[in-house]
């Protein structure tokens, strides 16, 4: 069986690898948009995260099913996904729970990664479902980056800028770079009634920016000819923006439905914020839209 899928439509065209079902290229009249993962800032590219986003306290939470072990983002992009359909347009991978998957995360699941294409986007769709027994805790997300500059542009990293919906005033929560634990009562500001936020690599000093409520569910990655991203993620209550240290040339673009647990929070998986909960046999779907312009 073939490791990666590749898929197109008009001048999109899209490859998907089973290890992680992670997205590995996303191109837009043949130019990539997607970051390559160049391992001297960071080797992955869109890992899927689940399910947990972010860290858990320790790498340790409790929950009503018992002790929960997971690293940074949870295990399923670490975990070989089965190649369940392919067209030409869209490709549908699945992880079901294993004993290994049950080592760390005592939980019976199926997680179904979707990749669609039209002429102009890239869906990427989740559907979770409780293969168990007892409810099923949850969180999930995205975190595809891109390249800046953008392949082939003359201009820094510097004249790149996010781009909202509409003005806000938003304070992000700071992160421990230490335990990578969220601090929601520390919160330096970030916009004041304006829908524009210039990115510098001095941006993300502070590790991840974490926006929470974004006005419409939508961000736009602009570059200085009015080129670049939009992500649409309605049903996501929350977007990280990432760039690695040492002045890497991505920005990471990432909606979530929970985050890293917080400095404020116990240690039991279902108190963290934006948990969700599933009832056995239910299934549960969201789906974020990549449209580079």
């Amino acid at each position: 069986m073939e490791d990666t899928a590749r898929i197109s439509s008009g001048q999109i065209e899209a490859e998907v690898s089973r290890l992680g079902a992670q997205l590995m290229s996303l191109k837009a009249g043949g130019t990539e948009c997607l970051w390559q993962g160049d391992p001297r800032w960071w080797p992955r590219r869109a890992p899927v995260l689940f399910p947990i986003v972010g860290n858990l306290r320790g790498d340790h939470a409790t929950s009503a099913r018992g002790e929960i072990r997971l690293g940074r983002h949870g295990l399923a992009r670490n975990e070989e996904f089965s190649l369940v359909e392919r067209e030409e347009n869209r490709v549908l991978l699945e992880l079901e729970s294993n004993e290994g998957t049950r080592r760390s995360f005592p939980y019976d699941f199926r997680l179904r990664l979707s990749y669609a294409i039209d002429e102009s986007s890239l869906v990427q769709g989740f559907e979770v479902t409780n293969t168990g027994s007892h409810d099923l805790p949850y969180v999930l997300g995205g975190h595809p980056a891109f390249n800046v500059p953008a392949v082939g542009a003359s201009d820094g990293f510097d004249a790149y800028r996010l781009e909202f919906a509409e003005p806000w005033t938003y304070a992000a929560p700071r992160i421990d770079v230490s335990t990578g634990l969220l601090d929601f009562q520390d919160r330096p500001p970030l916009l004041d009634g304006c829908s524009v936020l210039p990115l510098t690599h001095r941006t993300f000093d502070v590790d991840t920016l974490v926006f929470e409520d974004v006005p419409q569910r939508r961000v736009r990655l602009v570059g200085p000819e009015g080129h670049g991203i939009r992500v649409d993620f309605a049903g996501f209550d929350y977007l990280g923006v990432w760039s690695a240290a040492g002045d890497a040339p991505f920005v990471a673009l990432e909606p979530w439905t929970g985050c890293a647990t917080a400095e404020d929070e116990d240690d039991v998986f279902e108190h963290k914020r934006g948990m969700r909960l599933l009832s056995p046999g239910q299934t549960d779907r969201l789906s974020f839209v990549v449209t580079p312009f």
